[in-house]
């Protein structure tokens, strides 16, 4: 519930709040994703590594192993080829000691080098060459007869036979390697140190047949010694284990007479010669070497606490690292989308403003980005908006105030006429035919300007003119004359109402000179392509320089200021409605007379220069 009302209230309706919520679901997914899978990468790099250091130390074990193995063959291997020694070990495998040592009386004066040929002095030997060997055993397999050599020349004979020992059938096991030291052979021989294992190597009589057993006990230790170098380079403990299971070596020391805590996980492993990868138990990681030749299994064993650790220090870089990037990714992202969120609301306050009729608004967003594009645009669009208003709407209520003066006889228009008819009447029947034609004139243009056509020509405008110019070219009789010279392919062309008219007004009013017989004013109207042109010339007064440049300044103004009413009416409604290319200007010279160019858009008649 509370949860909902929040998205209702923050996000249901900010697009941008919903953006930098999703932006910042995705950025934490993807850094904490991309956390997890590096510190899996670099976490998984440094156990192999830590297992990668254990299996060399582990390979050093079995090559030591192999060693001794090999070291205790070649024993027996040089037993052989002693044919006097092997003669005299022969001798002492299958018979008491008492009469070995009469066999060995008589050799003594028949032997050059008593020693060499002496089993007890070889051994003795081999076991001050060999440190780590503890014991030397010889198993007469016919004769049941155990002889044991000791450091320091000590040496016992033991009948073994099978009705007072169990060491017969522990010596008839026809099993060759290394394994770990028998109980009873270990009783026999009186041995009892625990860091012990057995090299055990079958010894052939000269007709090849088995004869009995070469039994060498060594110390652990000397694995130890093997490790030396690799004491740095891996944790956690390495095993030596008999096929059967017994410890044969531990390098912590706590396993010794034990049985080994792993074995369910070693006996579930591949048993072959190679190096196993690392299996995981529940708290250990675990790796086995196998050697099938010698019979024995090194395992490894490496606390998955020990490991941790060496990648403790990296789990809080990366947390740490991670973090960072989360509050770089959340909050630089909504610095930049809560400023163009701001900046977004400031356009939306603008344009309520203008939807409630303020068209003075404008976008203070001066960016170059997309947001400030909008504003220019809308601001463009007001601006354009206004002037259209300008042109327009002004131009309607200047075309409104001009008919209002020039024809306030639209009150009663039919009073007008009537009334104007009754004075021509009268005027005709007193004589006076001149005032009669003018009246008449008077007459048909108020009709004209009166009447309401829904599209006004430049036919319409020009006989306007006409009328007007009648009645004055009837008062002043053979003083004025004019001329409207026009191509009736022009006759049709739209033109926007009383734009000649008044222009013709100011002429009678200001210019005319009634002192002369040759007033005149001329009216043509050409085709300039895009523009129609209409040109006002005559002869009268002319305007002083002075003047001249008050009517320009006049006509330049953004805003009329009362004066020169009818000239400035035109001039402003043409650029008010048609734009700052078209309108009114004006030429004389004193004493010359006067040029009026009236400029048009060139298109036929519609019904919007009725405005």
């Amino acid at each position: 519930m509370g949860l909902g009302r929040i998205y209702r209230n923050y996000f249901k309706n900010n697009m941008f709040m919903r953006i930098l919520l999703i932006f910042t679901i995705i950025a934490i997914l993807t850094i904490v994703i991309l956390s997890y899978l590096m510190f899996s990468s670099l976490s998984q790099s440094i156990v192999e590594k830590e297992l990668n250091n254990q299996k060399a130390a582990m390979e050093n074990v079995s090559r030591y192993l192999d060693q001794r193995y090999q070291s205790v063959e070649n024993i027996a291997r040089d037993m052989y080829r002693n044919e006097m020694l092997f003669s005299n070990i022969s001798f002492l495998m299958e018979h008491p000691y008492s009469q070995y040592v009469q066999h060995r009386m008589d050799q003594f004066y028949n032997e050059t080098n008593n020693n060499s040929t002496d089993p007890l002095q070889y051994f003795q030997q081999v076991m001050d060459e060999n440190g780590d060997i503890r014991n030397i055993m010889l198993y007469s397999s016919e004769k049941q007869f155990l002889s044991v050599f000791k450091p320091n020349k000590q040496y016992k004979q033991l009948t073994t036979d099978m009705t007072h020992s169990y060491i017969p059938d522990v010596m008839a096991m026809d099993y060759k390697g290394i394994t770990a030291p028998n109980y009873w052979i270990r009783k026999a021989a009186d041995q009892w140190a625990p860091e012990l294992y057995a090299i055990r190597v079958p010894i052939n009589n000269r007709q090849l047949k088995n004869a009995g057993q070469f039994l060498v006990y060594l110390d652990s230790g000397g694995i130890t010694d093997a490790l030396t170098s690799y004491k740095d380079s891996f944790k956690g403990d390495i095993a030596v284990l008999s096929a059967d299971g017994k410890v044969l070596y531990d390098s912590e020391g706590k396993y010794y007479g034990k049985t080994y805590p792993y074995m369910d996980v070693t006996d579930s492993l591949y048993d072959g010669g190679n190096t196993r990868p690392a299996e995981v138990s529940s708290r250990m990681y675990i790796n086995k070497l196998t050697s099938a030749d010698n019979g024995y299994v090194v395992i490894g064993a490496v606390p998955k606490k020990d490991v941790e650790a060496s990648y403790s220090g990296i789990r809080k870089t990366i947390i740490t690292i991670s973090g960072i990037c989360i509050l770089f990714a959340i909050f630089f992202p909504a610095f930049f989308v809560i400023n163009f969120a701001n900046r977004t609301n400031r356009i939306i306050r603008i344009t309520r403003k203008v939807k409630n009729g303020d068209l003075s608004a404008r976008i203070d967003n001066p960016g170059e980005d997309e947001l400030g594009q909008i504003s220019r645009s809308f601001n463009d669009m007001l601006d354009e908006l206004n002037l259209y208003i300008e042109r327009v709407y002004k131009a309607e209520i200047k075309q409104k105030q001009t008919e209002l003066v020039a024809l306030q006889a639209r009150i009663n228009p039919h009073f007008l006429y009537n009334t104007l008819e009754v004075i021509r009447m009268r005027a005709i029947s007193q004589g006076a035919k001149d005032v009669g034609e003018m009246i008449y004139s008077l007459s048909v243009l108020f009709k004209s300007l009166v009447k309401q056509k829904k599209i006004y020509t430049l036919k319409d405008e020009l006989e306007a003119c006409r009328l007007y110019l009648e009645l004055f070219r009837i008062r002043y009789k053979e003083k004025f004359s004019y001329t409207i010279d026009s191509d009736p392919a022009l006759q049709g062309k739209s033109v926007m109402r009383l734009s000649l008219q008044p222009l013709i007004e100011n002429y009678i009013v200001h210019g005319i000179q009634t002192n002369r017989d040759d007033n005149h004013l001329d009216i043509r109207v050409r085709d300039e392509g895009d523009m129609l042109v209409a040109v006002i010339t005559d002869n009268g007064k002319g305007i002083t320089p002075e003047r001249l440049a008050e009517i320009h300044e006049e006509l330049g103004k953004p805003e009329e200021s009362g004066e020169m009413f009818g000239l400035r009416s035109v001039h402003s409604r043409l650029q008010f409605l048609y734009g700052p290319a078209y309108g009114v200007e004006i030429d004389s010279r004193p004493g010359v007379g006067t040029v009026v160019t009236v400029r048009y858009p060139n298109r036929e008649g519609t019904d919007a220069e009725d405005v």
